[in-house]
C-alpha cells in the first residue's frame, strides 16, 4: 500500500496514512465528533509521539494504558476525548495482534468479497457498520482493494462520485463537497427531528 490519501490535508499526515494500513485504520478509528482533518493528522501525531516513523499495533497494543492516555492527551490532544479513544486504539491493535498477527492489511488482503471484507471491518473494535461501510468505499475507491460485490457492501458510499465521505475526499474541491453533503444531511436530520418524524 502505497498511495496519496488527502484526508488530513496535511503532507506528512497524508503519507504516513498511504504507506501504512494501521495508520489508514487509526485515522478512521478517530474520525467521529471531531473534524475530519483533525482526526487522520492524528495518526502521525501518535507515530511522532512514539518516536517512530510509522505505527506499530505489537507496540501499541503492549503499551501502558495510562501512559498511551497521557501520550494522546498531551497539548494538542489528538482527540477531543484523548482517553477514550487511546483505549479504543489499543482495543483495535489488540485485536489486529490476536486475529492478524499485528499485520492491519490482513484485514483485507485476501477477501474474497466486499461482503467478506465488510464483515471483516464490522468486527474490528469501534467500527460499526457505517464506518466499515466508508472505510470499504475507501479501500475500494483510493487504495485498489476492490473483491468482487465491493461497491454493494459499502452501500451508498460505494457509489462513484458521490461525495459522501472520507472515501471521496482526493483534495481541497472534493472536501469542500462531502462538507456540503455533511451538512445537508445534518439539516435533514435535524428537520426531521423537529417536524416529530
Amino acid at each position: 500500500m502505497d498511495v496519496t490519501l488527502h484526508l488530513a490535508q496535511d503532507p506528512e499526515a497524508d503519507a504516513l496514512l498511504g504507506r501504512s494500513p494501521l495508520a489508514a485504520l487509526t485515522g478512521m478509528l478517530l474520525d467521529q465528533q471531531v473534524p475530519m482533518e483533525w482526526a487522520f493528522k492524528g495518526p502521525a501525531t501518535i507515530a511522532q509521539r512514539l518516536g517512530a516513523d510509522d505505527l506499530d499495533a505489537h507496540e501499541i497494543a503492549a503499551y501502558d494504558p495510562e501512559a498511551f492516555a497521557a501520550l494522546l492527551s498531551d497539548k494538542p490532544a489528538v482527540h477531543r476525548y484523548p482517553g477514550s479513544m487511546a483505549k479504543r486504539i489499543q482495543q483495535l491493535c489488540q485485536y489486529l495482534v490476536e486475529h492478524y498477527d499485528g499485520d492491519a492489511e490482513g484485514v483485507w488482503r485476501d477477501a474474497a468479497t466486499g461482503q467478506e471484507l465488510l464483515k471483516r471491518l464490522t468486527d474490528l473494535p469501534g467500527f460499526g457498520k457505517q464506518k466499515a461501510q466508508i472505510f470499504l468505499a475507501l479501500l475500494g475507491k483510493q487504495l485498489g482493494v476492490r473483491p468482487t460485490g465491493w461497491r454493494e457492501a459499502a452501500g451508498a458510499y460505494g457509489e462513484p462520485k458521490s461525495f459522501r465521505s472520507v472515501a471521496d475526499i482526493t483534495g481541497p474541491e472534493s472536501l469542500v463537497k462531502v462538507r456540503a453533503h455533511k451538512q445537508e444531511m445534518k439539516a435533514a436530520a435535524k428537520a426531521a427531528k423537529a417536524s416529530g418524524k
